[in-house]
């Protein structure tokens, strides 16, 4: 099995499939990522994408494939943005591998098939592999099976893939069942400790957090996948999706195309240098989407990345900053105790330089986060909370910002067990118009902080806002 060159990406036919299942805790993960290291390995240009707005499995699929992990989230994004970014994603390569999110055919609340896995494997037009859980069942899976294939005609399941099968017996029994459906077995999986994956309470543990730890790990599943797969089939699966009319995305070409109209272009040799914004990494700050960092620098922002746990200050000539989701709560003491880079980053914000924050972020500019002093920007207190706050959410810009302009419409995320007392500031960032009313978040100077997670793909004017008033600021 080696390159073939198919997946160039200049065009929509690339070889894809989709890994969904019928729960969540069904084996996905370790399969998609085990699919992409075995892939790999073999010679073959991967693709990583993970449906939904999930931050941490892509970092297991960029381990595998040496690719950025990107998301595909309709939801968010939009579902005319899907195929394009998918695209995006994929240039250069063989094939690609989606995974899924939740179950098959669940996606947002109340939304019906938004943002679902069957969803995005119809705007692909990809076909889908099932991956059961079999550890508490036998004949009963061919019921599963069929209730999943029959659901909705224009949803392709191309095979199935059984996991945690107890036996060779259990095993027989399994295909015997599933070959009445007329599904064909592309892999059988027997429990594996080896591959599991720690978790706490906002899902697995990040690689970043891990990395030696999760290399042996998605090594194991490769090897998993591998044994008890059959890569050739699941192949020629994903060449057999055909062509289907699309465009890729482009990072320049997304700012041109987004109102407001781009400033002139200077002459060559007479622009200025970019303004330098700072992305904050490291272990404590790993949720960012590619597509971020990619809009910044086609707006013409010099990217650099610095790491709130080990820098002491901000990069020389910073202008803006952009701190994202990750897990401060797991690394106050750190943060707290690095008193030089929380003096940097207080004396930027306080001088009015443009500061876009999220979830994380937020409680890194706060007065502190369970006792422990932050930057202390925001004049708010964070703390760890037993409640979960999980769900889409379709929010509109309060107030003027070096983000957004006021009325600026997006739709986010939020994922978190904490809370920021006041939740808003006098001038909110957002007003979120569903699932509820209700305004959150802080516009102070040129600070923009709030729990909401978006996706700039999906309104690229806020990157180009960002990089002119860093410019300008």
């Amino acid at each position: 099995m080696t390159s073939s060159g198919s997946g160039s990406g200049s065009g929509s036919a690339v070889p894809r499939l989709v890994v969904a299942a019928p729960s969540s805790r069904s084996g996905k993960t370790t399969v998609a990522t085990g699919l992409m290291a075995a892939l790999c390995a073999r010679g073959l240009a991967v693709s990583p994408h993970k449906v939904g707005p999930d931050y941490i499995d892509p970092g297991y699929h960029a381990l595998a494939t040496g690719r950025a992990g990107r998301n595909l989230d309709a939801y968010l994004c939009g579902p005319e943005l899907v195929g394009p970014l998918f695209l995006h994603g994929a240039r250069g390569c063989d094939i690609a591998v989606v995974e899924g999110v939740m179950g098959l055919y669940d996606g947002a609340a109340g939304e019906g098939e938004l943002a679902s896995t069957a969803q995005v494997a119809k705007l692909l037009r990809a076909p889908v592999v099932l991956v059961v859980d079999a550890s508490s069942q036998s004949r009963s899976v061919a019921a599963l099976v069929h209730g999943f294939v029959s659901w909705d005609p224009e949803v392709r399941i191309g095979g199935v893939i059984l996991n945690k099968v107890a036996s060779d017996r259990h095993e027989a029994l399994l295909r015997e069942a599933v070959d009445s459906v007329g599904v064909p077995v592309l892999g059988v999986l027997r429990r594996a400790a080896r591959v599991d994956v720690p978790s706490r309470h906002l899902g697995l543990v990040p690689v970043a957090e891990r990395h030696a730890q999760a290399v042996d790990a998605v090594a194991a599943m490769a090897a998993q996948v591998a044994d008890g797969c059959d890569l050739e089939a699941l192949v020629a699966l994903a060449r057999g999706a055909g062509t289907w009319g699309c465009t890729a995305w482009d990072a320049g070409e997304a700012l041109v195309s987004s109102p407001p109209p781009p400033l002139p272009v200077p002459s060559p040799g007479a622009a200025p240098p970019g303004p330098r914004v700072a992305v904050a990494g490291g272990a404590a700050f790993t949720f960012s989407y590619a597509e971020h960092t990619e809009l910044l620098a086609a707006a013409g922002a010099e990217v650099v990345t610095f790491d709130p746990l080990r820098d002491e200050e901000l990069p020389a000539g910073t202008a803006g900053l952009v701190i994202g989701g990750g897990f401060p709560e797991v690394y106050a003491s750190e943060l707290s105790a690095n008193e030089g880079l929380r003096k940097s980053v207080a004396e930027l914000a306080l001088a009015g330089a443009p500061v876009a924050a999220e979830c994380a972020g937020l409680l890194y500019l706060c007065r502190d986060l369970d006792g422990l002093p932050m930057c202390g920007v925001l004049d708010a207190s964070a703390r760890m909370s037993e409640r979960l706050t999980l769900g889409y959410r379709d929010a509109v810009a309060v107030s003027d910002s070096a983000l957004a302009g006021a009325g600026t419409r997006m739709r986010g995320h939020e994922f978190h067990r904490t809370v920021v007392e006041p939740g808003a500031g006098a001038a909110p960032a957002w007003g979120m118009r569903a699932p509820e009313r209700r305004v959150e978040g802080f516009v102070e100077r040129g600070v923009h902080a709030s729990y909401l997670h978006t996706h700039w793909a999906a309104e690229p004017g806020v990157a180009r806002r960002f990089v002119e008033r860093c410019r300008t600021s």
